[in-house]
Formats: C-alpha cells, sequence, structure tokens
C-alpha cells in the first residue's frame, strides 16, 4: 500500500511538474523578413560582396589574360623574360586570392560588415524574445526555422508575431 501511495505520489509530482513549464516556437527567418532594416542590412552585404567579387574577377582575368600572352609569346622570350613573366603571372594570381582572403576570408571584411549590420538587429529581436517570454512565462523558446528536429508544432505556441509586435511591427 505506501509502495502504491509513493508511485502515485511520484507521478502526479512529475506530471505537475511537467505542465508547470511552458514552451514557446518562434520562426526567426520569418521575423527577421518581416524587418525592413534586416532587408536593408541585407541589401547592403549583396552589393558590397558583388563588387568585391567583381574586383576580384578583375584581377584574375587579369591573370588569365597575362598567362595567354605569356603562351603565345613564350617561343620568342629569352629565358630571364619567361621567368619575369611567370613570377608577373605568379604575383597577380597571388593578389586574387589575397583579396578573396581579405573580403571574404572567415576574418575577411565581409565577416566584419555583417557583424556590424546584423549583431543591432539580432540583440533586438532577442530582446523581444526575452520580454515575450517574461511577459507570458515561458521557461524555453525553440526557434523553428533553424531546428530540424521539431517535426510538428501547435500554432498556437508559435509567438513569432507577438514578438515583432513588441518590434514595433504588426503582422
Amino acid at each position: 500500500m505506501k509502495k502504491l501511495l509513493l508511485v502515485i505520489a511520484l507521478v502526479l509530482g512529475g506530471v505537475s511538474m511537467a505542465s508547470a513549464q511552458k514552451f514557446a516556437l518562434v520562426d526567426m527567418d520569418y521575423i527577421l523578413q518581416s524587418l525592413p532594416s534586416y532587408e536593408m542590412a541585407n541589401e547592403q552585404l549583396n552589393q558590397l560582396s558583388l563588387r568585391w567579387q567583381k574586383e576580384i574577377e578583375n584581377v584574375a582575368k587579369e591573370a588569365e589574360s597575362m598567362y595567354n600572352n605569356y603562351k603565345n609569346e613564350m617561343v620568342f622570350l629569352t629565358d630571364e623574360q619567361k621567368k619575369a613573366r611567370e613570377a608577373a603571372i605568379l604575383a597577380k594570381e597571388k593578389e586574387a586570392a589575397e583579396l578573396r582572403q581579405k573580403y571574404f576570408g572567415p576574418e575577411g571584411q565581409l565577416y566584419a560588415k555583417r557583424q556590424t549590420l546584423m549583431k543591432p538587429i539580432q540583440d533586438d529581436v532577442y530582446n523581444a524574445i526575452k520580454k515575450v517570454s517574461e511577459e507570458r512565462g515561458y521557461q524555453c523558446i525553440f526557434d523553428r526555422a533553424t531546428s530540424s528536429d521539431i517535426i510538428f508544432a501547435s500554432p498556437r505556441i508559435d509567438v513569432s508575431n507577438e514578438v515583432l509586435a513588441k518590434l514595433g511591427y504588426s503582422k
């Protein structure tokens, strides 16, 4: 009898603890796509990326053109001239690689610019999510956009529109 009461007490305690926790979902992609500042920042990054890519392509085309000229004129060049041309071609190819690293590398200018533009937006979204969580008593809010583990979730627990409202955008 005592064992049965203990088991019932544990089950009821577990059920009450599980029901006391509140969870919600947000869709970060949806939220970010709804923010004009995010769209403007993305457009700026795309323009910078295209401009830098074009610059790199121009340097790479110069190197390719230098190589093609070298191949065509190779029979007329002395050994010294060949070495000089090869060195110039290698220097131009190295310049293109360095530009690529400078602009698009792991610590390149595009990464730094993305951090500068996106960090304030991400901070605002985080603070809005935190406010919604505190007001509604959620212990945890998951991002359904990045979580591949969520197969189905009721639309009732999606608080994305509330987060947008906190940010001053209604949908």
